[in-house]
């Protein structure tokens, strides 16, 4: 675990500096990727990595669980509360004759696009890259919002199945109950990522490494692997 460590803070090293970059910001929400992700830029760059503490409509525990993160590990951060921004958004949208089934997850999809665009408004201005802390798992069947969380410049943990983030973020000492909680966006009050997916990430992973799973998770997977392809694609262009 220490030489994956090792191999992806030089890496990300490498990657600013290809880029003519100056260090690195990401957001931290007190969930276990983040907190990983922090850990590592930390590592890449002690004085120029920025984490970005973003509550919007937060559960509490999980603002405290990003602090505990960047204070173990002594990165530095910036509070950005979205409350109000969200508010405004929502305010200033039209009603409209939708399908009043569309409404949740349209309106819980705007804080990951928020969140997105205050990230890109701190590397704008320290001329940093914005790291994403999306992993293997997520990005197969794209469990993610759509130049939301997925709008970044870097995925260090891409390649990283969520049971060996979990194993690294052990590997690195991120506190036990980052590493054991319910793994969650936070979209929404209750909402989980497993019940979100309709599969667990240890059935996931299972099929992902080793192509094993019962036949309902294997249709489950292809499906939502199908319906998100174009989250894994840049945008169609014409062919003439």
């Amino acid at each position: 675990m220490e030489e994956l460590a090792q191999k992806l803070v030089a890496w990300i090293r490498e990657q600013v500096s290809g880029a003519g970059c100056e260090g690195v910001v990401f957001g931290l929400s007190g969930g276990l990727d983040s907190a990983v992700v922090a850990v590592l830029c930390q590592r890449a760059f002690s004085d120029k990595a920025l984490a970005v503490l973003m509550p919007c409509y937060s559960d509490k525990a999980d603002l405290d669980d990003a602090q505990l993160v960047a204070q173990k590990y002594a990165v530095p951060t910036v509070t950005v509360t979205l409350d109000e921004v969200f508010d405004s958004i929502l305010k200033a949208l039209p009603e409209g004759e939708y399908d009043p089934d569309t409404q949740r997850l349209a309106e819980a999809n705007l804080k990951p696009r928020l969140r997105m665009s205050t990230l890109y408004y701190f590397a704008n201005r320290l001329h940093y890259l914005v790291v994403g802390t999306g992993n293997r798992s997520e990005i197969a069947v794209g469990y993610t919002t759509k130049y939301g969380d997925s709008g970044a410049d870097i995925l260090p943990l891409g390649n990283l199945l969520k049971s060996q983030v979990r194993e690294l973020a052990s590997h690195l000492g991120i506190p036990g109950r980052i590493i054991e909680k319910t793994p969650s966006a936070g979209l929404w009050e209750g909402q989980t990522d497993e019940r979100e997916m309709g599969l667990t990430y240890e059935e996931l992973d299972r099929y992902l490494a080793s192509g094993e799973a019962t036949e309902e998770v294997r249709r489950k997977v292809e499906a939502l692997a199908r319906a998100t392809a174009h989250k894994r694609a840049t945008p169609p262009i014409p062919p003439f």
